[in-house]
């Protein structure tokens, strides 16, 4: 497996510059960068890992029972959610050690998306890897199109009346069908991301998980921010970038919300056994944005991981003022036959929202089926 390796996801000190101490031990030969310190290997890797763990810290509340969490940590094989697994197998391990018992325990789950069964068997042995080496945990896989079969979608607001019957397993080969019927790249990559998380959710829920632990990191987090929005989909902000509970009845949360992408990067290059482990996609090169494969969501990784090679307090302060974002939704409002999330009173659809955020001038949902909600971002997704 190729490593991705750019100059904008090296925090390693040029070669060239004079030997340093580190600025957090005074002992060891400083290698790395923490934003604007120099420091070691070793005190990089603490670092790193105090932030994750600080921030599961604060998921605690004030929750008595003596019964561990069961908290569902969907596992893609990339860096950021191998890192957050490496860690709270270190976190607990530490745990185990100091009270001889555990607040939380994890459900690790992975989702194959698209495979034929030669990648489906190489998907299911690397899998059995990351169990072999963090056997205290339990695992196991899904494929995408199992969303197809969920009950709380409908996709007869999709326009889609021939899915497989629940005696019949859905396919591979039927996501695809549906998943190219969308008439833009952006459009199939919002239809595939909705789908992957309407199945975790299922899955969390069905397996009495509290929470879902997401590895998205303080730029990915940003992008979200941006990328949701130009979607249409900027009501769900409050749910997207912030840790708490959700309409979906589990809570959403993202241990890794405070350290940046090029910091997770060298975490997983530098530390054993992820190097190992871990699937690195190759960076794309220049994104034209006039391609009609290019998705919003490449745009906005693009931009942001420029921003954050120089400016990373920019990244930063995208994610901490869009956490403060808060739902506006009430009572009233109806969930989205497709992502799920609640659609304020008069802005479902394209129509209904159509960009006017004047609430006298929305109209009424009196002659819409409730079988017909979507929301904005949805809307567009589906029909373009």
């Amino acid at each position: 497996m190729a490593m991705a390796t750019t100059n904008s996801e090296e925090v390693h000190l040029s070669a060239e510059q004079p030997s340093l101490i580190c600025k957090k031990c005074n002992e060891f030969q400083a290698t790395l960068q923490i934003r604007s310190e120099s420091v070691c290997q070793k005190c990089f890797s603490q670092y790193i890992k105090t932030k994750a763990v600080k921030r599961m810290e604060t998921y605690k509340g004030k929750r008595f029972s003596k019964v561990p969490q069961k908290l569902l940590l969907p596992l893609s094989f990339g860096p950021s959610s191998s890192c957050l697994l490496h860690m709270l197998d270190g976190h607990l391990q530490t745990q185990h050690e100091r009270m001889n018992r555990a607040s939380y325990e994890l459900f690790v789950v992975h989702i194959d998306l698209y495979l034929d069964d030669t990648d489906r068997e190489a998907s299911a042995a690397l899998l059995q890897k990351y169990e072999t080496q963090y056997p205290k945990h339990s695992y196991t896989s899904y494929g995408l199109q199992e969303a197809l079969q969920l009950e709380g979608i409908n996709w007869a607001s999709l326009g889609i009346s021939d899915l497989p019957t629940q005696g019949n397993r859905a396919s591979s080969l039927d996501l695809q069908r549906i998943v190219s019927s969308m008439s833009s790249a952006t459009s199939r990559a919002d239809i595939v991301s909705t789908l992957l998380n309407r199945l975790l959710v299922d899955v969390a829920k069905r397996n009495d998980c509290e929470s879902i632990l997401f590895g998205d990191t303080t730029t990915r987090l940003a992008e979200k921010t941006l990328t949701e929005t130009a979607k249409g989909r900027g009501f769900s902000l409050p749910w997207q970038v912030s840790d708490g509970p959700s309409p979906y009845g589990i809570g959403l949360n993202y241990p890794l919300r405070d350290i940046l992408k090029k910091e997770i990067m060298t975490f997983s290059s530098s530390t054993i056994p992820l190097s190992d482990l871990v699937v690195y996609q190759q960076p794309p090169s220049h994104i034209s944005a006039s391609s009609k494969s290019t998705t919003i969501d490449d745009l906005m990784a693009q931009y942001f991981e420029s921003v954050e090679e120089n400016f990373p307090s920019i990244v930063a302060n995208v994610v901490r003022t869009s956490s403060k974002l808060k739902p506006t939704t009430d009572d009233t409002s109806k969930g989205c036959g497709l992502c799920g999330l609640p659609v304020a009173e008069g802005t479902d659809g394209i129509y209904g929202w159509g960009g006017d955020q004047n609430p006298d001038s929305r109209p009424s949902r009196e002659n819409i089926s409730s079988d017909t909600v979507l929301c904005y971002g949805c809307s567009r997704s589906i029909n373009g």
